[in-house]
């Protein structure tokens, strides 16, 4: 059962990178404003948080962090027909590190408070 919810996690990261991704350029008003970060940085918290629940390392516990950074790596390679996912006009231009920052933060912050159990 451990295995399964662990594996549900990572794809579960993959699935919060892309959407993540895709929702970037969403607009406040006017004003361009990385809302899809903010709210993946709380989820892959989540996500770290609950594969630590069920795993008995860090190693383990990171799974979706690191799915997650794998899918937002692939994704600045670009498409078959040269689109790219990240990148746009002013504050967008940035879109990429403050995707990274802003939804890897939480999750690598929690992973290294969290206390590894004695062997």
């Amino acid at each position: 059962m451990r295995i399964v919810v662990l594996v549900l996690l990572t794809i579960d990261g993959v699935i919060t990178a892309v959407t993540g991704a895709l929702l970037l350029p969403v607009y406040l008003g006017a004003v361009p404003f990385p809302v899809s970060a903010l709210i993946t940085g709380v989820v892959n918290a989540a996500l770290v948080w609950a594969a630590g629940y069920w795993a008995g390392s860090k190693r383990l516990a990171a799974l979706p962090l690191w799915a997650w950074l794998v899918t937002v790596a692939a994704m600045t390679l670009g498409g078959p027909g040269g689109d790219i996912v990240f990148g746009g006009p002013g504050v967008m231009a940035y879109s990429a590190l403050l995707f990274l920052v802003l939804g890897a933060g939480p999750a690598a912050w929690l992973l290294s408070r969290r206390d590894t159990p004695p062997a």
